[in-house]
């Protein structure tokens, strides 16, 4: 009896040892196989580089979409008439504005060189017909007196006043319509000197 019952012990025991042989079996094969078929899958990739990889998108000007509106942080500062930005715009009005003040100021006082030299021009040909004046009526009164020996001789006094007076009066003419040509000449140097342009000094 009591061998019968030691049969069946070790019966019970050896089927218990499967059991939990068989179970253990169960559990862990599925697990095998799973790390195998990672490591497959891994030893795939690296193989195949034609395999799909997740990659960031880049943008450049080939694929840059044309018909979305691409978001920018903040807004851009309106663009003035021109294109430029008022920033740029308002740095080159004020480099402008002096430019065009110089340019204003010289054109002024070009204005005045040539109002000046003008005016000195109009003397010397004011003086330049005085003095041609006063050479022709000479030469008429001079040829009318030696036309007439009689009155030469008899006037020869005051003829030689007359005379006197008609010469200090051409020479002084003479030397008026010189002056003025030599005060023009110093202004028309001055006026380049300051930087007016001959165009201006020689009208």
């Amino acid at each position: 009896m009591n061998h019968i019952n030691q049969i069946g012990r070790d019966f019970a025991i050896a089927l218990l040892t499967i059991l939990l042989v068989s179970l253990a079996g169960a559990q862990t094969a599925p697990s095998a196989q799973d790390q195998s078929s990672l490591g497959d899958y891994a030893r795939k990739v690296r193989k195949d580089p034609g395999t799909p990889k997740a990659r960031p998108k880049l943008f450049d000007n080939d694929n840059l979409p044309k018909e979305d509106k691409l978001s920018i942080v903040g807004e851009q500062p309106p663009a003035n008439a021109g294109g430029a930005p008022p920033a740029v715009a308002d740095k080159a009005a004020a480099e402008a504005k002096p430019a065009e003040d110089d340019q204003a100021k010289k054109q002024a006082a070009w204005k005045a060189w040539q109002e000046k030299l003008t005016a000195q021009k109009e003397t010397i040909d004011l003086a330049s017909r005085e003095l041609d004046v006063l050479q022709r009526e000479y030469q008429l009164r001079a040829a009318a007196m030696y036309a007439d020996a009689g009155n030469r001789i008899r006037n020869s006094g005051q003829w030689d006043k007359q005379d006197a007076e008609y010469k200090q009066k051409i020479a002084d003419k003479q030397k008026a319509v010189d002056d003025a040509k030599q005060k023009l000449e110093d202004m028309q140097e001055e006026a380049r000197k300051a930087g007016v342009p001959a165009t201006v000094r020689e009208q």
